[in-house]
């Protein structure tokens, strides 16, 4: 019996060794690397400048207010409806406020911009008098001198990449006129004129991709259609005007679209 036991606890002696052994010799455990997670975050206040160019063909819709006048628009001796360009630079600044959510790609935010433009074209449109020799001579001259904007955005992070949409408010300082003439052989005095100056407010959408240069520098590109709605101008007649007609209506259309390129500073 004792014999026995001895030869068990030999075996189970040996048994240990063997497995130390060989525990010994398999590799030693190692924990996985860790992922590395961007400390990149859109989340912040930011300041900044943008220079781009706007564009647009506006139409000008003139309606007689009598029948006399009325005769002159169908007759084209007054301009139905006309074009003025609305093309032009602007130059500007914006801030802002962006919130990343914790953990994921989703950003919200808030930008509000105004630009100075050098918007400015007059339209001028002439058409001999029932074919006699005097010309009846009408022109429209329309302003922007600046547009802002107060806009949401929503955008989706590639880490330093943030591609968004935006829309919101817009409003802006238009100026617009017409001013219509006599017969020429009358000596082409002014028989009707009117114009208007105010800020205009209407709406703008549109989207952009900006990029993180560092923690702090951003730039952008950006695409905004603008629309501020219709001027309506009541083109009175003058001391001067022909007998019998009492005037225009002209409306104008306020409406463009803007590309340009930002940079900006974020806290």
């Amino acid at each position: 019996m004792t014999s026995l036991l001895r030869t068990a606890v030999s075996a189970a002696a040996l048994l240990a060794g063997v497995s130390l052994a060989s525990a010994a010799d398999l590799p030693a455990y190692e924990a996985p690397a860790a992922i590395a997670v961007s400390g990149f975050t859109w989340t912040g206040f930011y300041v900044g400048a943008h220079a781009g160019y706007v564009w647009g063909d506006h139409d000008i819709k003139t309606r007689g207010k009598d029948d006399m006048t009325r005769s002159n628009v169908d007759r084209r001796l007054r301009p139905p409806s006309i074009g003025i360009d609305g093309d032009g630079w602007m130059v500007g600044a914006q801030a802002g406020y962006n919130f990343q959510l914790d953990n994921s790609p989703i950003v919200f935010g808030v930008e509000a911009d105004i630009s100075y433009t050098d918007i400015d074209d007059t339209r001028r449109y002439a058409i001999p008098f029932d074919r006699g020799p005097g010309i009846i001579r009408s022109s429209f001259k329309q302003e922007l001198e600046f547009l802002g904007t107060v806009r949401g955005r929503l955008g989706y992070a590639f880490d330093r990449v943030l591609v968004y949409g935006t829309g919101g408010l817009a409003y802006g300082k238009v100026k617009t006129s017409a001013r219509f003439l006599n017969n020429s052989t009358g000596g082409g005095t002014l028989g009707f004129s009117d114009r208007e100056s105010g800020v205009e407010v209407g709406y703008a959408v549109g989207g952009g991709v900006e990029y993180a240069v560092t923690d702090n520098i951003t730039v952008k590109g950006e695409y905004l259609y603008y629309d501020l709605g219709d001027t309506k101008l009541n083109v009175n007649r003058t001391a001067l005007a022909p007998v019998g007609q009492s005037g225009y209506r002209s409306k104008f259309e306020n409406d463009g679209h803007i590309a340009r390129l930002g940079v900006n500073y974020k806290f």
